[in-house]
C-alpha cells in the first residue's frame, strides 16, 4: 500500500452562479462519461467524476496534490473567462458536492432534480472506471445528504424546477388560463413545464418532439390535467404549429438550436421560454417583432426571489452539511490514518524478517535452532513489534484527527522511506459560496 493511495479531491465549476448560457456551453463535453475518461487518461488522474447539467459543467479529479490536480482539469474550460471558472480544493470540493445535491447551488434553489443528475454523473463516471475509494466515499455521501435534507427541510417547497421557474416568469407576459402552449421536448424539464402549465390552468397544450413515442407519453398523462385535448406533433412540424401558439418552452437536448428565424412566423404576441443549455432558441429569433425570448440567465431574477423565500431553510441545510462533511472528514482521516499505520507495520515486518532470518541463520549453524526454538524467538518477535509500534499507532490516529500531516509524514519516511506523500491532505481554499 502506498502513502497516495487515496489522495485529494481537486473541481472545477463552469455555473450560472458566474457564466452565462454561452460560456456554460462552452465548458461541456459530449458527454460526462467522455470527460471522465478524458481525465483518467492522464497517468496522474486516479480518479475523476463529471456532472453536466443545463446549469453546470464540473469536474474532478483525484490526485496525490492540489497542484497536480489544478493541472489536470486546466484544459477543462479553455475558452471560458476566467472570472467564470472556479477552482476548489479538497474540502471545499466535498462541501460543494453536497450543497449541489442538496440543491443550495441550483439556479432555483432546492430543485429536485439535480439529485437525480448528480446520481446518474455517480453512474457515468464509474462506468467509465473513474471511481476509486475517495469517490466511492464522497458521492454516496452527497446522495445522502441530498435525500436528507428533502426529508427534513422545507428546501424543495413550492416551485422547484426551472421549469416551474419558466412558467412562472411566462404568467407576467400573458393570461394563461386562456392561452395556447407548445411544449419543444418531452424530457424531464418538458414534463415539469408542461404540469406546471396545468397547474396554471393553461387553455390548450401541444408537445413536440423527435421521438413521437415520448410525446405522446407525456400527452396521455397531460390529459387529465388540462381541460382542452393535449395533442402532439413531431418536431419537423413544429414550424406549422408556432402561428398558434401563444408561449413556447422548449427544453430538447438538441447541440443545436430547434427554433430558427426562418420558422417563426410574424405575430403581434409570441412568448419563448428557452430552457435549454446549450440554447434551443437561436438568439437571431429575439430580433423578430412581437417576439419576447427568454433563457436561462432571465430566469436568475426569479431565482433570487424563490431563495429569498427559502433562507430559513437553506440555513438549516447548511448546518446539515456543515455536520455531514464533518463525518466524511473524520472517515478519510481515519482511512488515511491505517494507510500510513499499516505502512509502518510493513516497514516494521520486514525489519522482522530480515533480522530473524539472520538469528536463524547463525543458530543453525552452531546446532542450537529447534523447530521449538524457533517458534519462540518468532513469538518474542512479534511481541515486540506490536508493543514498539502500539504507541505510535494511537500517535498516528490522533495526529490524523487532529490534521497534523507532519507526524503523518515523519512516520512515512521513517517507516516507508520510498513513499512520496503529498503536502496537504486537505489544504484550505477560498471559493465563493454560491456557486
Amino acid at each position: 500500500m502506498t502513502a497516495t493511495e487515496w489522495g485529494i479531491i481537486t473541481g472545477v465549476s463552469v455555473s450560472h452562479a458566474r457564466a452565462t448560457v454561452d460560456e456554460l456551453t462552452a465548458a461541456r463535453a459530449d458527454s460526462q462519461q467522455d470527460r471522465v475518461s478524458s481525465l483518467l487518461r492522464r497517468p496522474d488522474v486516479s480518479e475523476a467524476f463529471a456532472l453536466q447539467t443545463c446549469n453546470r459543467s464540473e469536474a474532478y479529479v483525484v490526485t496525490e496534490d492540489p497542484e497536480t490536480g489544478r493541472d489536470a482539469l486546466a484544459d477543462i474550460a479553455p475558452s471560458v473567462r476566467e472570472g467564470a471558472v472556479v477552482y476548489r480544493r479538497h474540502e471545499e470540493s466535498l462541501r460543494h458536492l453536497m450543497a449541489v445535491a442538496a440543491g443550495l447551488r441550483s439556479l432555483v434553489i432546492g430543485e429536485d432534480q439535480i439529485l437525480g443528475q448528480v446520481r446518474d454523473a455517480y453512474h457515468d463516471a464509474r462506468e467509465a472506471g473513474g471511481i476509486g475509494p475517495v469517490f466511492e466515499e464522497a458521492l454516496p455521501k452527497a446522495l445522502h445528504v441530498g435525500e436528507r435534507v428533502r426529508t427534513e427541510t422545507a428546501i424543495n417547497e413550492g416551485h422547484t424546477s426551472i421549469g416551474s421557474a419558466g412558467v412562472e416568469l411566462a404568467t407576467q407576459e400573458l393570461e394563461l388560463s386562456s392561452a395556447h402552449a407548445l411544449i419543444v421536448g418531452a424530457g424531464e424539464m418538458g414534463a415539469l413545464a408542461a404540469r406546471s402549465l396545468a397547474a396554471h390552468g393553461i387553455d390548450q397544450l401541444t408537445i413536440a418532439n423527435r421521438t413521437a413515442e415520448h410525446a405522446t407519453e407525456l400527452a396521455d398523462v397531460m390529459r387529465s390535467s388540462v381541460s382542452q385535448p393535449v395533442d402532439t406533433i413531431a418536431l419537423e412540424r413544429l414550424g406549422a404549429r408556432l402561428s398558434g401558439a401563444d408561449v413556447v418552452i422548449a427544453a430538447t437536448g438538441s447541440t443545436d438550436p430547434v427554433i430558427t428565424p426562418d420558422i417563426v412566423p410574424s405575430t403581434d404576441t409570441l412568448v419563448f421560454m428557452d430552457l435549454a443549455q446549450p440554447r434551443d432558441v437561436a438568439p437571431a429569433v429575439a430580433e423578430q417583432a412581437g417576439v419576447t425570448v427568454y433563457d436561462l440567465d432571465d430566469l436568475k431574477a426569479v431565482a433570487s426571489r424563490t431563495r429569498e423565500q427559502r433562507q430559513s431553510a437553506a440555513t438549516r441545510v447548511e448546518s446539515i452539511i456543515d455536520s455531514e462533511l464533518q463525518h466524511l472528514l473524520t472517515r478519510f482521516k481515519r482511512k488515511r490514518a491505517d494507510e500510513v499505520i499499516a505502512a509502518m507495520y510493513e516497514g516494521a515486518e520486514a525489519i522482522k524478517q530480515q533480522e530473524l532470518q539472520q538469528a536463524f541463520s547463525q543458530l543453525e549453524a552452531n546446532g542450537d535452532l529447534s523447530e521449538a526454538h524457533q517458534e519462540v524467538i518468532e513469538s518474542m518477535a512479534d511481541a515486540l513489534v506490536n508493543k514498539l509500534l502500539a504507541a505510535p499507532t494511537d500517535s498516528l490516529r490522533e495526529a490524523a484527527e487532529n490534521d497534523d500531516w507532519t507526524t503523518i509524514h515523519t512516520a512515512l519516511e521513517l517507516f516507508d522511506p520510498h513513499s512520496n506523500p503529498s503536502q496537504e491532505m486537505h489544504p484550505p481554499s477560498v471559493t465563493a459560496q454560491d456557486d
